[in-house]
């Protein structure tokens, strides 16, 4: 007994002394944790209950070049409601006048604003919704409402406001304006102004310190910001709202008449490269068309017989021939190994000269007239082009520019009969814009400059940086040359036989080139045949002021898919309406062939508006701005409201003319 007795005193001890020696270890643990790695632990629970966030700043404001809004950033507000902080007798006596005010402001019962404040404090919410998405004056109303005027601790008024970027101009340009968008990874996607000019409209962003809650919800601690964020600067593009609204709803209506994949419009002011109208619109599935993807920019394409001034200049800058040489165009067709070159004219052109060959757009002269002279030293021909820096991006601010492709004898792809396909525009590649600047140069007598998209970076009233105009090549062939093919882009338009006549006004000059390449031109199946329908140049002929040009991707071939057909109207359609909403005064002879030129231009929508002359015509789906030509010509006064096409007009169809002094128009 006396032995069991010591052996379970021993125990105890045992057991005694090993609570001991852990009572020793956790107190010294925690004299560890308090004095030694106290403010490790202290950082560590302030980390999980308070957070640093980041506030995006403003963007800056994008402008198109008379300060009309392209893209502006507006501030959001969302309010919520923190029942916690609240004394019961504050949220007694002011919840009925606060339920009421808010009742005022969004527009809803004040009873139900009151419920969702009592069943708020009954089940002791600290992040309870209010209202999303109000501006500013509402969000400064809401602050000076009874209880929340007393601030976030006492009155339980908590804020969270974000950023939204807005475009004035809905749908037009929306791909030319584009966005810049950050991943949670931080890596950013940049398309359009907005991308590349990110750098100025981005700002710099604030701090602010929010406090963890319930549900892993985040409240703002205070009201203000511990870093202010900084607003980013205003950019000012080169983008002509009137130009662009112009430019967006032809070739709208020519895509929608010719039932095409996709098309470009692209206006460039001659003498500096600023580029005033940019469209890109795509179809959808139902037959809708927006703007999907930069193709002015990004898509690099075989260009067709719009590359034949390129050939030319080159053959004359070379000196092989000039532009009365005389070329056998050999009925319409020149064999050249196992593949034929045609003419779209049957039976060909007969014998012509270089000049004439260029106006009729004859494949067969112009094969012969490259293969013939360069064969013996294809480099040649190479070399010429690349001095005119066709090989060349244009190195523009925007993301994704398309690459030219222009081979070299021996590249992958060159063969006996390159130097005869390249001649009329196959074999190469040039995105719209690039094609565009050459067309520029030509303009400009040789001078290539880089298209340009900004004017100026500015904070308020104060100018940060502005751009000029930059010479990429300040002379890609002779002046001689140069006067040469800007007579032959004239002739193209002006003379009977040149492929672009039918777009020929008597008292409106143009000069340019047609194109029509073929797209799927491997193998026989002639269904799977495609066209791409091209119409570039500039005006007035004399003297420009303008570039300009039209690209149609796969028209409906049952409608119609020459260049001239397609994609000259267009052009033909903007010159004239350019022209008469900004006429070049010191161009025109005298008033008389101005208002001509006027009456061409929109000669369908004034034979309209002449049928209803004594009643109000419908205007829905019609061009602002030829609505706008039609009313005023009628002596109305006409307010607008919106961009684009008539959505409703206040004066309906039908109505006496006697009786109408104003109207105004809702434009989609």
């Amino acid at each position: 007994m006396a032995f069991e007795s010591k052996h379970i005193l021993t125990r105890l001890y045992l057991v005694a002394g090993g609570l001991f020696l852990f009572a020793g270890l956790v107190l010294f643990k925690l004299v560890s944790i308090q004095m030694v790695h106290g403010d490790k632990y202290k950082a560590l629970a302030l980390q999980r209950t308070e957070k640093m966030f980041t506030i995006p700043p403003n963007r800056g404001n994008l402008y198109s070049d008379d300060g009309s809004l392209l893209a502006t950033s507006v501030s959001k507000y969302t309010i919520r409601f923190d029942a916690v902080t609240v004394k019961d007798e504050d949220f007694k006596k002011f919840v009925n006048p606060l339920a009421d005010k808010l009742s005022g402001l969004l527009h809803k019962p004040s009873s139900h604003f009151e419920k969702l404040l009592r069943k708020a404090k009954a089940n002791k919410n600290r992040y309870a919704l209010i209202a999303r998405n109000l501006d500013y004056s509402q969000y400064m109303s809401i602050k000076g409402f009874p209880l929340f005027n007393m601030g976030p601790y006492r009155g339980g008024l908590i804020v969270d406001q974000k950023t939204v970027r807005e475009h004035p101009l809905g749908k037009i340009a929306e791909r030319s304006v584009g966005y810049e968008r950050f991943d949670e990874n931080g890596y950013a996607t940049r398309v359009g102004l907005e991308g590349a000019f990110g750098q100025y409209l981005r700002g710099k962003e604030g701090k602010r310190l929010k406090q963890k809650i319930a549900k892993g919800q985040w409240k703002p601690i205070g009201l203000d910001n511990i870093i202010e964020p900084q607003d980013g600067y205003d950019v000012i593009s080169t983008i002509d709202i009137n130009i662009q609204d112009i430019a967006h709803h032809a070739l709208l209506g020519q895509l929608e008449k010719y039932k095409a994949d996709h098309g470009c419009v692209i206006v460039m002011e001659t003498k500096t490269g600023e580029i005033k109208a940019i469209s890109n619109l795509g179809r959808t599935e139902d037959n809708k068309y927006y703007e999907r993807l930069n193709y002015a920019i990004g898509e690099s394409h075989e260009p067709g017989s719009t590359f034949k001034l390129m050939s030319l200049v080159a053959a004359l800058e070379d000196k092989v021939v000039d532009t009365s040489t005389v070329i056998d165009t050999e009925k319409g067709k020149w064999r050249l190994y196992d593949r034929t070159v045609r003419d779209s004219k049957h039976g060909g052109y007969g014998k012509i000269s270089v000049a004439t060959a260029f106006e009729v757009s004859s494949n067969t002269a112009f094969a012969k007239m490259i293969h013939n002279n360069y064969k013996e030293n294809p480099q040649m021909f190479v070399n010429r082009l690349m001095q005119m820096d066709l090989h060349k991006e244009l190195v523009l601010p925007i993301k994704g520019e398309g690459k030219p492709v222009i081979r070299n004898p021996g590249d992958k792809g060159w063969s006996g009969i390159s130097l005869a396909w390249m001649s009329h525009g196959y074999e190469v590649s040039l995105t719209p814009l690039q094609t565009l600047a050459f067309y520029n140069a030509i303009a400009n007598d040789g001078e290539l400059l880089r298209p340009r998209l900004i004017k100026e970076v500015k904070e308020w009233n104060t100018s940060i940086r502005k751009f000029k105009k930059e010479v990429i090549n300040p002379a890609i062939c002779s002046k001689e040359t140069a006067l040469q093919v800007q007579q032959l882009l004239k002739n193209v338009v002006e003379k009977e036989h040149g492929t672009g006549h039918r777009l020929y006004a008597a008292n409106f000059s143009m000069a340019g080139k047609t194109g029509t390449a073929q797209k799927n031109y491997v193998g026989k199946d002639p269904d799977k045949l495609r066209y791409i329908s091209t119409f570039a140049g500039y005006f007035p002929a004399d003297d420009p002021k303008y570039s300009c040009i039209v690209v149609i991707h796969e028209p409906d071939k049952s409608v119609g898919y020459y260049g001239a057909d397609v994609s000259g109207p267009v052009f033909k359609s903007i010159a004239h309406k350019i022209y008469s909403n900004n006429p070049l005064i010191d161009e025109v002879a005298s008033l008389e062939p101005f208002n001509l030129v006027l009456e061409e231009a929109y000669e369908d929508y004034f034979e309209e508006a002449s049928k209803t002359i004594t009643t109000m015509p419908n205007l829905e789906g019609m061009s602002g701005m030829d609505a706008i030509s039609i009313l005023e010509n009628l002596g109305l006064q006409v307010e607008i409201k919106g961009n684009g096409k008539v959505k409703k007009q206040s004066i309906t169809q039908g109505t006496a003319l006697s009786q109408v002094s104003k109207i105004v128009l809702d434009l989609s």
